[in-house]
């Protein structure tokens, strides 16, 4: 009778996963950091591969394409649910295709840094049917040429300013809230006195339009008061708007800035030669002509003699008359009160009794001499310490 005996096979393949899981959790644990930074790295670059192809926002302050505090993406928004198509240009190239390609246009123009010229300003003006700048610089507003200037800007305490003009436009708006520029114009509206630059200006025939502030069309600002209102009624008069922001690409090849030479005086071209000869004589005259360093062994003792001399030199070249007197009288005190064991906690007062007893002079004589006599000179500083030296070795010689 034969007997069978069902012995269990180990499982190898349970065995092999269990290591391989093991083996990747080693892995895995070791190579963490660097797993976690290339996430990171690949989230970062599809991130910015997004918005490169969307372009949708911009960061540019009154850009149509910033939802930030500081864009005006409300005010384009708001004009395109409104019928008007809005076209964000970058460029003065790009501006002159899109206005060319439209019949009747408003160009917006915000050149924070004054980069268009003269003529590209004339070019803007003629193929736009309306122009409305925002904050203008100097620059902007010179290159208009239509009776513009500044104005200074709105009073700090100023909340709310009201229309005061006939302006259908600033009249519908009603009063504004915003900080910023004013300018004076050919219809001037919300002047901030009565007569004067306001925050709105417009040429006669109504073509140029300058707002002097930001606040009144940007997205933190937009819904204060009236700033909406007129903002959407100066841009939104025509069908197409251009919102053109200009760029470092917009400086003009033959717009620089003067040379040195060009922003120098006539006079010193002549006066510049005479000049640099006195500078040169001055240098041979005052500079001296110093020879090798020497080395000495540290420390290095230096003489008493040497020391004194060398402040007295110093004081010499400064004029420091007043503080080589004082040297020269506490060094005075303190040897005769030395001299005559006082200690040195003795009083002025001490000093100069003990010195009068010693000296053929009176104790006011003695006070003169010693503590009232400020010399103003040179001359009587060195007089005054022949008498102190002549009056210590009298003093000392008793």
């Amino acid at each position: 009778m034969t007997t069978t005996i069902d012995r269990k096979t180990p499982d190898h393949s349970a065995s092999e996963g269990l290591s391989t899981g093991r083996g990747f959790t080693t892995w895995f644990r070791k190579h963490l950091v660097w797993i976690a930074l290339g996430t990171l790295l690949a989230g970062l670059v599809t991130f910015l591969a997004i918005n490169s192809v969307s372009g949708a926002t911009d960061s540019r302050r009154l850009s149509a394409r910033n939802p930030a505090p500081d864009g005006a993406m409300a005010v384009a928004q708001i004009l395109g649910r409104h019928g008007v198509s809005v076209t964000p240009t970058d460029t003065f190239e790009d501006t002159l295709e899109a206005l060319a390609a439209k019949e009747e246009s408003t160009v917006l123009l915000y050149d924070a840094q004054g980069f268009l010229d003269h003529s590209q300003l004339e070019e803007i003006t003629a193929a736009a049917d309306r122009v409305v700048v925002v904050a203008p610089r100097l620059r902007t507003l010179n290159g208009l040429d239509r009776g513009f200037g500044p104005g200074g800007v709105v009073p700090e305490g100023t909340q709310v300013t009201e229309p005061g003009c006939d302006q259908e436009d600033a009249k519908a708006a009603g009063r504004v809230s915003a900080q910023g520029s004013v300018f004076s114009g050919s219809v001037v509206c919300y002047a901030i006195r009565e007569d004067g630059p306001g925050l709105y200006a417009a040429s006669a025939d109504g073509r140029i339009v300058v707002l002097g502030s930001r606040e009144l069309m940007d997205n933190q600002h937009l819904a204060t008061e009236g700033n909406a209102a007129l903002v959407l009624r100066t841009l939104g008069t025509s069908a197409d708007l251009v919102w053109y922001i200009p760029g470092l690409g917009d400086i003009s090849a033959t717009d620089s800035n003067p040379t040195l030479n060009e922003l120098a005086p006539r006079w010193l071209a002549f006066a510049g030669p005479w000049l640099g000869l006195v500078a040169l004589l001055a240098i041979a005259w005052r500079g001296r002509r110093m020879g090798p360093l020497v080395f000495e062994p540290l420390p290095v003792v230096v003489k008493a003699a040497e020391t004194a001399e060398g402040r007295a030199r110093l004081y010499q070249d400064s004029r420091a008359v007043g503080r080589a007197a004082e040297n020269l009288r506490a060094g005075t005190l303190s040897r005769l009160a030395r001299h005559f064991n006082l200690g040195a906690d003795a009083t002025t007062e001490a000093i100069l009794d003990a010195t009068a007893r010693h000296v053929a002079l009176a104790a006011t004589e003695v006070r003169s001499v010693l503590i009232d006599f400020r010399p103003q000179s040179e001359g009587q500083l060195v007089q005054w310490a022949q008498q102190i030296e002549r009056l210590e070795q009298e003093a000392t010689a008793r």
